[in-house]
């Protein structure tokens, strides 16, 4: 069985401000940075949670790695 797909709205209402999930979205799979300590309040320096950070990516000062500590709990469809 593979994981649910999930909207670009229903993404978005997990932002840590409207539901106590806190998701970003990299490469279409959504990764669950709840627990986090960068991502308190679903704002990680200037990124926000809830949306498709893959465009952003280029200009973080790390790698696409810094997901593989995070859990792919969907995919965005």
């Amino acid at each position: 069985m593979g994981l649910p797909t999930y909207t670009v709205q229903q993404l978005a209402l997990r932002n840590g401000q409207d539901r106590d999930e806190i998701w970003v979205a990299y490469r279409g799979n959504i990764y669950d940075v709840t627990k986090s300590r960068l991502w308190r309040d679903g704002k990680h320096y200037e990124h926000w949670a809830g949306q498709d950070l893959t465009p952003e990516l280029a200009d973080a000062p790390h790698t696409e790695k810094v997901f593989d500590k995070f859990e792919v709990i969907g995919v965005l469809g």
